[in-house]
C-alpha cells in the first residue's frame, strides 16, 4: 500500500491511539490531532519517537489547515459520563468537527471517514439494527447531544458527498471495549471492571435484561481501516461495525466477576432516561463490502482489558461529573 498522509482527529483516545499505531506500523505519515479532554498523552507517548508520527494539540471545533490524503474523524466524547459533562460542546464537536474536517477533505481532495455511532438508532424498535433503520431518538433527552450530534454529522457528510463529490465513508460504531478505555468514561465495561477490581458493589442500571453487543477494540479498528481503504461497492452509505453476539448487562457483570475473581455483589438502580433496551448490529453490509467480521470473543477481550486495567494508574485520569454507568 502506498504511503499516505493520514490525519486522525481524536487520535490520542481509546480507539484513535490504536488506529494511529496501526497506521504508523504500515509506514503512513500520521498526524494525531487531539484536545486531550478525554484522551491521555500516555496513549501515544510511545509513538513520538517515530519519524512518521506527529502530535498536535488542537480542538476540532476550530479550523486547522493541513495537507492530507485521508482523514479519520474520531474526535468527540463517546461515553455518557463525558458527553453529558458539557452537552453543548459535545454537539459542537460533532457538527463543527464534521464541517471543519469535510472542508479540509474538499480542499485537499482527501478521502474522509466519519466515526458515527449506533446511538443514531436511539432506543430501537427494530432488532437487530440495519443501516436503513432510521432510529428512535429523543431529540430533547439527556443523550441527545451525542445522538443528534452524530446524526447531524452524518447529514453533513452526505450533503458534502452529494453537493461536492467528497470521497467519504460513514462507520456506525457499536459498543466497543478494550485496553486504553478511560476508566471513568461511564461505560458498563469500564465501570464493571473497576468496581470488581476494587471489591465494590457492581451497579446495574435497570434490571440487567437490557442487551448490548460488545466489540473488541482491535476488531473495530480493523473494520475502520477496511472501510477507509475499500474501493468497490456502495461505500457512501453508512456501514455498521460491531459484534453481533448479544449479551445482557447482567451476563456481562457476571462474566467480569468470574474473570476478576472478585467478591463483589450486584446491586440495581433505576435505568437512566432514554437508555436503549436492546442494541445489536446487523453487519451484513460490512461482510459484503469489507469482508469483515469480529474475531475476538467477549471472554478473550475482557481478559485482555482486565489485564490492562490492573496496571492502570487512576491518578492519571480525570473523572467528569455526572458519571452514570450506562452503556
Amino acid at each position: 500500500m502506498p504511503m499516505k498522509r493520514v490525519l486522525v482527529t481524536g487520535g490520542a483516545g481509546f480507539l484513535g491511539s490504536h488506529l494511529c499505531e496501526r497506521l504508523v506500523e504500515q509506514g503512513h505519515d500520521v498526524i494525531c490531532l487531539d484536545n486531550f479532554f478525554t484522551s491521555q498523552k500516555s496513549n501515544v507517548l510511545h509513538l513520538l519517537d517515530h519519524n512518521n508520527f506527529e502530535l498536535i494539540r488542537h480542538d476540532v471545533t476550530h479550523p486547522i489547515w493541513l495537507e492530507v490524503d485521508q482523514v479519520y474523524n474520531l474526535a468527540c466524547p463517546a461515553a455518557p459520563g463525558h458527553y453529558q459533562y458539557n452537552p453543548i460542546k459535545t454537539m459542537k464537536t460533532s457538527v463543527m468537527g464534521a464541517i471543519n474536517t469535510l472542508g479540509m477533505a474538499k480542499r485537499c481532495n482527501a478521502r474522509i471517514l466519519q466515526a458515527s455511532t449506533s446511538e443514531v438508532y436511539g432506543d430501537p424498535t427494530v432488532h437487530p439494527q440495519t443501516e436503513d433503520y432510521r432510529g428512535n431518538v429523543n431529540p430533547i433527552g439527556p443523550r441527545a447531544c451525542y445522538d443528534e450530534g452524530k446524526r447531524a454529522a452524518e447529514t453533513l457528510f452526505m450533503d458534502y458527498y452529494r453537493r461536492h463529490g467528497i470521497d467519504m465513508r460513514i462507520a456506525r460504531i457499536f459498543n466497543t471495549y478494550g485496553p486504553r478505555m478511560h476508566p471513568f468514561d461511564g461505560r458498563v465495561v469500564s465501570n464493571f471492571i473497576l468496581q470488581a477490581l476494587m471489591g465494590r458493589d457492581i451497579t446495574i442500571f435497570g434490571d440487567g435484561s437490557q442487551t448490548r453487543s460488545f466489540c473488541y477494540r482491535d476488531d473495530l479498528v480493523e473494520g475502520l481501516m477496511r472501510l477507509m481503504n475499500a474501493e468497490e461497492g456502495d461505500l457512501q452509505n453508512p456501514v455498521n461495525l460491531g459484534n453481533e453476539s448479544e449479551f445482557t448487562i447482567k451476563q456481562l457483570a457476571e462474566l467480569v466477576i468470574e474473570i476478576t475473581g472478585s467478591k463483589s455483589s450486584v446491586i440495581y438502580q433505576d435505568l437512566p432516561a432514554d437508555d436503549p433496551l436492546q442494541r445489536q448490529p446487523d453487519i451484513t453490509r460490512a461482510r459484503k463490502l469489507l469482508g469483515w467480521e469480529p474475531t475476538i470473543a467477549l471472554r478473550e477481550g475482557l481478559e485482555k482489558t482486565i489485564e490492562h486495567f490492573r496496571k492502570v494508574d487512576l491518578s492519571e485520569y480525570r473523572e467528569p461529573t455526572p458519571n452514570h454507568a450506562i452503556a
